[in-house]
């Protein structure tokens, strides 16, 4: 259906306001609904718009037109021209900002002078439309400053209540709405304006859904971690004993403390591990160093008087800033050198878990299904069954690696698979059925280990993503880690060094074979995988940690 969309933006910061962020993201719900759409906007705070006198001439002397001559004559045409009428604005002292309410106050004209009283009516009084308003709808759109819209807006309520009538209007009130002006918190934004999006659609559809209002309701952060980010964005030291100063001062602490001090603030104090971490923030292009003690009830940051580091980060804070809001990715910056990480490199692993502004993500987000994990062990046991029991029994192996084959995907079915799972499959039931037919394992099991190596090697040419990644990113972060360049080069190294491994592990098998002591091969093939396992524990943290020391 063709749609005529007006807003009245009340923000003083017009197009740049956080709710305007809002608005635009209902319009997207809104366009992917509706057919042909027309919007009219008003800025208020570039319209000349001057307060009510309360003369009351629009109603006796001029009816229907105001004495004064300014922007509300058009500001009144286009309500009537607009079936959809969407007020954004930011919450003022507990109600709407004062051009906002001048504005308001000014759409006297559109009434008649007559008492009247309506069915449902709010208040004790009021007075009729002078023009026909049936099918027209409203919808506010407002953020806050405080952590939660709930128990904010009863001003605002009020005064639409008696406007609109009581559940005649739509209204997105959100806390937090500072945070959507923080580059560095995009993500969880982001996530929180595809629930307004989806809202504006299910207007549309008939009207948004009581889940989608829950989720709207839903606390961007913690209460505590919002506020201590809402006080450190002042950049205003506080005195720690709470005694104000005589003069009335305050002492202004530099961007580069309060960026600090914010970031300490996303802490998420549940990924405490049983012992303090101290986090030294070295900034080297203005030479200022702070430390973060991340601890088990919450996070402190030092300007003075240092611990010794666990984990020293060497950065300019322009590098720093943009790898926080999203314009550098941390693994890049890191392997182009721009910023040097000294001492135990577990925590850059786990950033994520403790930066991650605990509870942060919207109910939206959660919306989506849990994906599963892929699981290493359903690639595995077919190669391992088949090794195993071939060498103990040539029939009753064959038979067994078949049937690990066609059940590890029952056994695993809670987990994701990859080409790797089916294609080791394929391979280990094909091998067992050439060895039923006739072939010597002799020549069957060094052809297995050939073929195994293969795979891991060919993984890392072409484009595709090694091997190891697909399964070591559970614990990085999962589809995120495949997108991380140190992770992915860290796994490539890996699955290269194993496939070689079992490319010599089928030579050194043949031969064995051949010798008198082919009763070892088990024993020296088994051997080989669990150092080798061993080496690959100690490079994956050895490695990274190399690479963001600069070297």
């Amino acid at each position: 259906m063709d749609m005529n969309i007006l807003i009245i933006n009340g923000s003083p910061r017009g197009e740049k306001s956080n709710s305007y962020q809002l608005t635009g993201a209902f319009l997207r719900g809104v366009r992917q609904r509706a057919g042909e759409v027309q919007i009219r906007e008003h800025e208020v705070c570039k319209l000349d718009i001057r307060p009510c006198l309360g003369c009351f001439s629009c109603w006796s002397g001029t009816p229907g037109k105001c004495c004064m001559e300014d922007d509300m004559e058009q500001v009144i045409q286009d309500i009537l021209w607009a079936d959809i009428t969407i007020w954004s604005f930011p919450l003022y002292y507990f109600t709407v900002p004062g051009g906002l309410k001048n504005l308001i106050d000014r759409q006297l004209p559109m009434l008649l002078p007559f008492m009247e009283e309506k069915e449902g009516q709010v208040g004790s009084g009021g007075h009729p439309s002078r023009y026909d308003m049936s099918g027209k709808r409203t919808v506010l759109i407002s953020t806050c400053g405080f952590y939660t819209a709930e128990g904010n807006y009863d001003g605002v309520y009020s005064l639409f209540d008696h406007i609109c009538g009581r559940g005649n209007y739509t209204a997105i009130f959100c806390g937090q709405g500072e945070l959507f002006r923080v580059p560095e918190l995009a993500g969880i934004t982001g996530e929180y304006l595809s629930c307004v999006e989806q809202a504006g659609r299910e207007y549309m559809d008939g009207g948004v859904s009581a889940k989608s209002r829950e989720r709207l309701a839903q606390l961007l952060l913690p209460r505590e971690t919002f506020e201590a980010c809402a006080d450190a964005s002042w950049g205003i030291a506080r005195d720690e004993d709470g005694v104000k100063r005589d003069d009335g001062s305050t002492r202004k602490e530099s961007d580069t403390l309060t960026f600090t001090r914010q970031m300490a603030a996303l802490y998420r104090k549940e990924s405490w591990s049983g012992k303090d971490i101290v986090l030294e923030m070295c900034y080297t292009d203005v030479e200022e160093c702070y430390q973060i003690v991340l601890g088990k009830d919450g996070s402190h940051v030092y300007t003075d008087g240092f611990r010794s580091a666990d984990t020293r980060i060497e950065t300019p804070v322009t590098v720093w800033r943009s790898i926080a809001s999203g314009e550098i990715r941390g693994d890049e910056a890191m392997m182009q050198g721009l910023y040097r990480v000294k001492g135990d490199f577990n925590l850059m692993l786990k950033w994520d878990d403790y930066f991650g502004g605990a509870g942060s993500r919207t109910a939206c987000a959660a919306e989506a299904p849990a994906q599963k994990d892929t699981n290493m062990n359903v690639m595995l046991i077919p190669w391992i069954v088949f090794w195993v029991t071939v060498s103990i029994s040539r029939q009753t192996g064959c038979l067994l690696s078949i049937a690990a084959c066609a059940l590890v995907s029952l056994i695993y079915y809670r987990n994701r698979k990859t080409v790797y799972d089916v294609v080791s499959g394929a391979a280990v039931t094909g091998l067992a059925v050439i060895m039923l037919a006739g072939v010597s394992e002799k020549w069957i099991l060094p052809l297995s280990y050939l073929a195994f190596g293969v795979m891991w090697l060919v993984s890392c040419f072409g484009g595709l993503l090694p091997l190891t990644a697909h399964y070591s990113m559970n614990n990085y972060g999962k589809e995120k880690a495949l997108k991380n360049g140190l992770f992915i080069k860290t796994n490539r190294i890996l699955t290269m060094l194993w496939g070689i491994l079992y490319l010599v592990t089928s030579v050194l098998c043949w031969f064995l074979m051949q010798s008198p002591i082919s009763f070892l091969t088990g024993l020296i093939n088994s051997l080989a995988p669990v150092l080798m396992g061993i080496f690959t524990a100690w490079f994956q943290k050895w490695y990274p940690a190399r690479v963001a020391r600069g070297k």
